[in-house]
């Protein structure tokens, strides 16, 4: 079964977090991601970032992912 922290470590392998929190119930997950690879990029690029970092997993394992993506200034002003 995928957990949170699964998730969350996926995240973390291939995107740089300065903040992550990752819950859900094994199939559906929410997540809060800062990330200063944000910059810049609109709602949907960083999306595609998260989806890259988890790559099969989210086709695969993850049936419902829910994302609040920040950059670090973004997130300090919350």
């Amino acid at each position: 079964m995928v957990t949170p922290e699964s998730v969350k470590a996926g995240i973390e392998a291939g995107l740089a977090c300065a903040h992550l929190d990752v819950i859900g119930d094994g199939q559906h997950f929410q997540a809060v991601i800062v990330s200063g690879a944000f910059a810049g990029k609109s709602r949907v690029q960083r999306h595609q970032l998260v989806y890259a970092a988890l790559g099969d997993r989210m086709r695969e394992e993850i049936h419902a992912l829910s994302m609040k993506t920040l950059t670090p200034e973004e997130w300090r002003n919350g």
